[in-house]
C-alpha cells in the first residue's frame, strides 16, 4: 500500500495525492460494504421466501414481508455506505427534513401509491392468483408491489394499475369466496314453455362435477318483449377461477341443446307497412 501511495504522489499534485490518498481507503470500505449488503438483501429476501413458504404463509404476505426486509436493509446499508464515505448522515437527514415539505408535495403521487401499497396488503381486498376487475381491467393478479399491481389479462397483456388507483375503485374479485354462479342470458319466442327451457338448461349441468348441485341451477325469465323473451341460466360453477373458460363453453352446449330441441330463438324483427301520402288539396292515387 505504501508503494501505490508513493506512485499517486508522484503521479498528481502532492495536495491532490494526499486527497486520493485519503479517499482510496474509504472508497474501497465503502465498496466492500456494498457488496456485503447486496449480498445480505439477496440471501434475506430468499431467507424470508424459504421461511414464509414452509410455515404454509401465503404469496401476498410474503411477498409484503419480503419487500419490507428489502427496504430496510436497503436503508441501512445506504445509511453505512455513505458513513464509510465520510458523509455525514445526520446533516443529510436534517437537510431532507428541511426540504420534506418540497420533496413530498413534488412526489405525492409515488408516495400515494405506497400508502395505498401498504392499506392493499393490509386490507387483503384480493391476493396474488386471485382473478379481478378494476375498473374495465381484468385479469389475473400475478404481483403486488409498494407502488403498483401487476394484472395479467387473458389475452397475456400485463397492466401495472397504481395502487391510489386501486384503492379509490371498486374492485371485483372472482375467487375470493368458493363458489361463483354463472349467468347465461337467452332470448326465446314468446309462445316458448319456459319450464321446458328451463328443463333443458338445468339438465346440461345435471350430474357434472363441475357444477354444484347445491345451490341448485335456476333459469329465470328476466324480460318480457314484443317478439320475444329473455331468460337467464344460472348454475353454480364449483372451481370459480374456471369461470371464463366455463361460461363460453355452457353457452355453446346451451346454444346446441335449445336448436337441437327445436326451441324458437328469433331475432327482434320489423315489420314495414306501405303508408299512403297525400297532398293537399290533391285526390288520393
Amino acid at each position: 500500500m505504501t508503494r501505490f501511495f508513493d506512485s499517486v504522489t508522484t503521479l498528481f499534485h502532492p495536495q491532490l495525492a494526499e486527497a486520493v490518498a485519503l479517499w482510496l481507503p474509504r472508497l474501497f470500505a465503502a465498496a466492500v460494504t456494498l457488496l456485503v449488503f447486496a449480498i445480505a438483501i439477496r440471501l434475506a429476501t430468499k431467507g424470508v421466501r424459504f421461511g414464509m413458504h414452509r410455515a404454509k404463509i401465503d404469496a401476498t404476505a410474503t411477498a409484503f414481508v419480503t419487500t419490507l426486509v428489502r427496504y430496510a436493509l436497503f436503508t441501512v446499508g445506504a445509511v453505512t455506505v455513505l458513513g464509510q464515505l465520510g458523509i455525514d448522515v445526520s446533516g443529510i437527514l436534517a437537510s431532507l427534513g428541511v426540504a420534506g415539505l418540497t420533496i413530498g408535495f413534488a412526489a405525492r403521487d409515488a408516495l400515494s401509491n405506497i400508502i395505498s401499497g401498504i392499506f392493499i396488503f393490509w386490507d387483503r381486498p384480493f391476493v396474488i392468483g386471485d382473478l379481478v376487475e378494476i375498473g374495465e381491467a381484468y385479469g389475473e393478479v400475478s404481483e403486488i408491489t409498494m407502488r403498483s399491481t401487476r394484472v395479467v389479462t387473458p389475452d397475456g397483456k400485463m397492466l401495472a394499475i397504481p395502487n391510489a388507483t386501486i384503492v379509490n375503485s371498486t374492485v371485483v374479485s372472482y375467487t375470493n369466496f368458493p363458489h361463483l354462479r354463472l349467468d347465461i342470458e337467452f332470448t326465446i319466442g314468446v309462445g316458448e314453455d319456459v319450464e321446458r327451457v328451463r328443463r333443458i338448461l338445468c339438465g346440461l349441468v345435471e350430474g357434472d362435477d363441475r357444477y354444484l348441485s347445491q345451490p341448485a341451477p335456476t333459469v329465470v325469465l328476466t324480460e318480457l318483449g314484443d317478439y320475444n323473451n329473455t331468460v337467464r341460466f344460472r348454475p353454480w360453477l364449483d372451481n370459480e377461477k374456471d369461470h371464463l373458460v366455463s361460461r363460453f363453453e355452457l353457452r355453446e352446449r346451451a346454444y346446441r341443446a335449445l336448436t337441437a330441441a327445436g326451441v324458437d330463438m328469433p331475432f327482434e324483427t320489423l315489420a314495414l307497412s306501405p303508408v299512403d301520402v297525400r297532398v293537399a288539396g290533391q285526390p288520393a292515387a
